[in-house]
């Protein structure tokens, strides 16, 4: 599977309109993005069932500034509308498919009920 493109524009709607998407926050002059980019297309590959997308943080700065991305590359995961996992760091090919194993196999019920524990809290 092909990587989609991510912007102000479709962000929203491939967020909400799937499951699980892990989000690739790039640039074209990153040496260490331009190494993850073929390690990222290659997962994409082996997780059919998964969305891959990738926003290019110059073009999209918004988006980058929304999520305080400081860093490139950083990868994000979304499961069900919420933020499970940000790091940055080109990541090897290991690392990716441990930490997609490990988003995989969260209980998102109790991800969502620590979530809003912490918002209780906050309030």
């Amino acid at each position: 599977m092909s990587t989609i493109e991510l912007t102000k524009d479709n962000f929203d709607e491939v967020v909400s309109g799937n499951d699980f998407v892990l989000i690739d926050f790039w640039a074209s002059w990153c040496g260490p993005c331009r190494q993850f980019g073929p390690v990222y297309d290659a997962a994409s590959e082996r997780h059919p069932d998964l969305v891959f997308a990738k926003v290019d943080t110059e073009a999209q700065q918004e988006l980058a500034a929304a999520f305080e991305i400081r860093s490139i590359p950083t990868l994000m995961i979304v499961r069900e509308k919420v933020a499970i996992f940000a790091q940055p760091g080109a990541l090897p090919e290991a690392a990716l498919e441990d930490v997609i194993g490990q988003a995989r196999q969260l209980d998102m019920d109790e991800v969502r009920k620590s979530v809003a524990e912490q918002q209780q809290r906050s309030e």
